[in-house]
């Protein structure tokens, strides 16, 4: 039985049929069918899979080589999102995005499809306008005029209040007499960072906290899929750094967004073999962990996986690298000043602190803590309680490779972020960009495997 694999192709490489494949047989040449735009291998089968034909497309590693109806079906799909956001959101600055963002997802659909017959042509071309329309665009006119929402300036006080004081946090005298919730700070400290060059040269287009968020999520997002097994990993980081997921976020506020960036690649490192990548994803994670308390559970995920896959040396070796960072960059806050620690990080953003956080997306979480004690009390049981259920999966079920760790952070995430009593659709930002970096990283590996079993790289013979 002749057998047929898909061999990977470069960008811009030709096929020159089916004898160049070494394809002798008249029966096999005729299952060869090459498009102007994908290629398909159609393999016969027989056998308990009875008869007919199995199609396999290929492309989906890269932008350039996907089906370009797919890309423009997307962006057309992130059109219709931000024109919805243009249309019914309340606020100014959401509405300012949805409309450049809107004109730039439709006229780069355009692209797609006016230079579909050349390889990087429309895709480029289309990359550029989303990067223009969706981020550059809102993002420089925001800056410019002074807008954003109010995370943005309690990242840039943090970092002034760090300079001048030592702590990027308020005191708890303050706090205790202040009805302004931006007054509270509830990232941790390395958050901060990102406002030092406000903090240092005053406010500007080159010292905005955003456009480091964005820097930061697209070297970073880029270099985990490249370590994941990703291809064309610029072109598919500028995508999604300007798809509604990250632009939108970014570009109003954006502290999520460095945060996931470092998650992805604290996985996308636990994929590589034993060794120092252990160390490095513990580093990655850790840096992640002391933006905010957010990527805490991907230290746990991620070392239910590694006690049971590498072993408990490699799994504590993880940790200690994580916290080893955590430690150095919190441990002199929680020692120094942890009164106002606790009451930022952890009891503003649960709710109980005497001023509520303005974080209020009508999920779950937030519509049974306005009914009251008991709805706030209720609220805070069941987001233990969905904490306590994930933790003891991965003891009864624990994920056995990077993937399944990934989906089980993504679940427990969104339980979070629906059960919080102070939440925002926003932060739905971790498990999509998640996804995003899996799939992609999981095309480029499938891409990369090879195309035949080795028993049967030379065989070929007649039905």
């Amino acid at each position: 039985m002749l057998q047929l694999g898909l061999v990977p192709l470069a960008a811009g490489q030709r096929v020159r049929g089916p004898r160049a494949a070494g394809v002798t047989s008249r029966a096999a040449r005729k299952i060869y069918r090459v498009g102007s735009r994908d290629i398909r291998v159609l393999a016969p089968t027989t056998g308990a899979e009875g008869g007919g034909e199995k199609t396999v497309l290929a492309g989906w590693h890269s932008v350039v080589t996907m089906p370009r109806i797919w890309l423009a079906a997307g962006l057309i799909g992130c059109a219709l999102f931000a024109g919805g956001v243009a249309l019914f959101s309340m606020d100014p600055l959401h509405r300012l995005w949805g409309t450049s963002a809107a004109c730039a997802y439709a006229l780069a659909a355009l692209a797609v499809m006016a230079w579909r017959s050349r390889a990087t042509t429309g895709v480029d071309v289309a990359l550029g306008i989303l990067i223009g329309g969706a981020i550059l665009v809102p993002l420089l006119w925001m800056i410019w005029t002074g807008h954003g929402e109010p995370e943005v300036g309690v990242v840039a006080t943090s970092a002034n209040t760090l300079i001048r004081h030592g702590t990027p946090y308020k005191s708890s005298q303050v706090l205790a007499t202040t009805t302004n919730p931006n007054q509270y700070n509830p990232y941790l400290p390395l958050m901060a960072a990102f406002g030092v060059p406000q903090a240092l040269f005053g406010h500007g287009p080159l010292t905005d906290p955003r456009v480091w968020f964005g820097l930061v999520f697209l070297v970073v997002f880029a270099f985990a899929l490249r370590i994941a097994g990703a291809r064309d990993c610029v072109r598919w980081a500028l995508l999604v750094t300007a798809s509604p997921i990250i632009a939108f976020e970014l570009c109003v506020g954006g502290t999520d967004v460095p945060m996931v960036a470092f998650m992805c690649l604290g996985f996308a490192l636990l994929w590589r073999p034993q060794g120092t990548s252990i160390i490095a994803a513990g580093l990655a994670l850790g840096i992640a962990s002391s933006m905010k308390a957010t990527a805490w559970p991907a230290l746990v995920v991620a070392f239910a996986l590694l006690y049971v896959r590498d072993g408990k040396r490699e799994a504590w070796r993880f940790t200690a690298a994580a916290l080893s960072v955590v430690a150095v960059i919190v441990g002199p806050f929680a020692v120094l000043r942890p009164g106002s620690l606790v009451r930022n990080t952890i009891l503003f953003p649960l709710g109980l602190a005497s001023v509520k956080s303005q974080a209020a997306s009508p999920l779950l979480g937030h519509v049974l803590a306005q009914t009251g004690t008991v709805g706030h009390t209720a609220v805070v049981i069941l987001l233990i309680g969905s904490g306590l259920a994930i933790a003891v999966s991965l003891v009864v079920r624990p994920p056995l490779d990077v993937p399944a760790a990934t989906v089980r952070l993504v679940i427990g995430l969104s339980a979070m972020f629906v059960l919080a009593p102070s939440t925002r659709f926003g932060y739905f930002i971790y498990p999509a960009a998640m996804v995003l970096w899996l799939l992609v990283s999981l095309a480029g590996r499938k891409s990369a495997q090879p195309a035949l079993p080795a028993d049967a790289a030379s065989s070929s013979a007649s039905p």
